[in-house]
């Protein structure tokens, strides 16, 4: 199904923007992993609409219900205070689920036949038909990315038993890379009635050389695959990215370099790194045991309240159309969280698969 990503860390996001809930079904994790809930809530925190006025009017709480797959914590199966901010794995499928609280789906009635430029909107008419759920773009929605942060929240909280950080950052939106002027970007696009994209890069620190497969099944490759689950996501490098087409190889190799330390035994091989970091990361698709770093280009938000054209699909009569209700002006600054989610889940089931294939 292509709403399930993964090998071994395998998980599926269900649901619709304006369902009842939304949700995920993870596999992989180990039983005896202990969830830190409060960890995890903090996470989904930063995604979370509706908090400042950047971003939407929806106010959701985000609060993930686990009702499946574990003990302890939100399964209610211990009275203990300590275990109650705990969650504990116990081997079958682990579901979660987030309730959507605050829907206004008849913001959506004249969008069920007039398509928004820009949106997915006219492509799932031609593809789901009248089944379609359009109500606050159905499962094309950004609201998607919050059963993707409960998936990729408790990687990152897995990934840091290794010793493995994710950390990312909106590097640029409306062409602004000043924290203040992008926030300024934002305003005066949804005074216009319009919107802005921008740049969010994440760098991951701490992963050792060798993970991931050459070809079809590289570590750019699984990244880029679950953070183009995202929406609005146009684009993505590792690296120095597009610039390296513009570079000779003398410019663009990274030298290989001897470090002090490593393993007693006097292997050379924990000893080598690179001087500068143009690969992000990644050699042949296998990590370098350098930071990983990539960028990710989201397209600003399609819903606008500025007229555009479009097509009424009842009458066949080209249309303007001016979108009303509660829509980001900037997606950017809640997007940050989902790529970071996206990051950790496709690394942590790569480093699985690779301790599956050592064993």
């Amino acid at each position: 199904m292509s709403n399930t990503i993964g090998n071994i860390y395998r998980f599926t996001i269900w649901g619709q923007s304006h369902a009842p809930a939304i949700g995920v079904t993870i596999e992989g994790i180990p039983a005896g992993t202990v969830i830190d809930l409060d960890r995890l809530q903090n996470f989904l925190a930063r995604r979370r609409p509706g908090q400042d006025p950047y971003s939407t009017g929806r106010k959701e709480e985000d609060l993930p219900e686990f009702i499946a797959g574990v003990k302890c914590g939100h399964s209610g199966e211990s009275a203990d205070k300590e275990q109650a901010h705990t969650a504990v794995v116990c081997g079958s499928p682990v579901t979660a689920l987030i309730r959507n609280t605050n829907t206004r789906s008849s913001d959506y009635d004249e969008l069920k036949y007039i398509p928004r430029p820009g949106h997915a909107d006219y492509a799932a008419m031609v593809r789901f038909g009248e089944a379609r759920d359009h109500s606050g773009g159905g499962q094309f929605s950004g609201r998607m990315t919050a059963p993707l942060c409960i998936a990729g929240g408790i990687a990152m909280q897995l990934l840091e038993q290794m010793g493995i950080t994710v950390s990312a950052r909106a590097v640029m939106i409306g062409g602004e890379t000043d924290p203040e002027r992008m926030l300024q970007a934002i305003e005066t696009a949804k005074a216009e009635g319009d919107s802005v994209g921008g740049i969010v890069e994440c760098v991951i620190d701490g992963v050792p050389a060798g993970i991931g497969e050459p070809m079809f099944d590289g570590i750019e490759n699984r990244i880029a695959a679950t953070v183009f689950g995202i929406p609005a996501v146009k684009g993505i490098e590792f690296g120095a990215g597009f610039a390296c087409a513009g570079m000779k190889g003398s410019e663009n190799n990274d030298p290989f370099i001897l470090t002090d330390g490593g393993n007693d035994d006097g292997d050379i091989l924990n000893r080598v790194a690179t001087c500068g970091n143009n690969h992000g990361g990644s050699l042949g698709g296998l990590t370098s045991g350098m930071p990983i770093v990539f960028r990710a280009a989201f397209k600003p938000t399609p819903s606008i309240a500025k007229e555009q054209r479009s097509v009424d699909t009842r009458t066949g009569e080209e249309v303007t159309l001016s979108v009303k209700g509660r829509h980001d002006p900037c997606i950017v600054r809640m997007a940050v969280p989902a790529v970071e989610a996206a990051a950790a889940a496709s690394l942590y089931d790569l480093i699985r698969l690779y301790e599956s294939e050592e064993r």
